[in-house]
C-alpha cells in the first residue's frame, strides 16, 4: 500500500477531512487527527485506543509498533506501509477512526466496517 491509498481509504470514512500536522498530510473527524502520514517514509501514525494497539502489535509486529515514549503509550501507532495488505490498512483506519470519532457520529455508523 502506499501514500495514495492512505488518502482514499482514510477519506472514505464519514465526515473524514484531509488536513497537514507538523509538515505531514493527515487525516481527521470531529476536528481531531486520527492518521498521520509519513509520506518519505512509507507509513502512516494511527491513534489507536491502547488495547487496540497492544492486540494488533501482538498479533502483527512486521506492520504495527507503537511510538516511542508517552505518545506510544496513548496509543499512538505506527503502521509500516510497504508491507501491508489493503484489508489491514482499512481496519487499521477504521480502528483509528472508531477511537477518535465523537461519540455521536460512531453512533451513527455503528455498523460500518
Amino acid at each position: 500500500m502506499g501514500p495514495d491509498d492512505v488518502r482514499i481509504l482514510a477519506l472514505m470514512l464519514p465526515e473524514a477531512v484531509a488536513g497537514a500536522h507538523s509538515g505531514n498530510p493527515d487525516f481527521r473527524v470531529g476536528g481531531r487527527v486520527f492518521a498521520t502520514l509519513w509520506v518519505e517514509e512509507a507509513r502512516v501514525v494511527l491513534r489507536l485506543a491502547p488495547a487496540d494497539q497492544a492486540a494488533l502489535c501482538e498479533a502483527e509486529p512486521d506492520l504495527f509498533a507503537p511510538l516511542d515514549g508517552a505518545w506510544g503509550r496513548r496509543g499512538w501507532t505506527n503502521l509500516d506501509l510497504d508491507l501491508c495488505p489493503e484489508e489491514t490498512l482499512r481496519a487499521a483506519l477504521l480502528g483509528a477512526w472508531r477511537t477518535t470519532a465523537p461519540a455521536e457520529l460512531r453512533a451513527a455508523y455503528a455498523d460500518l466496517g
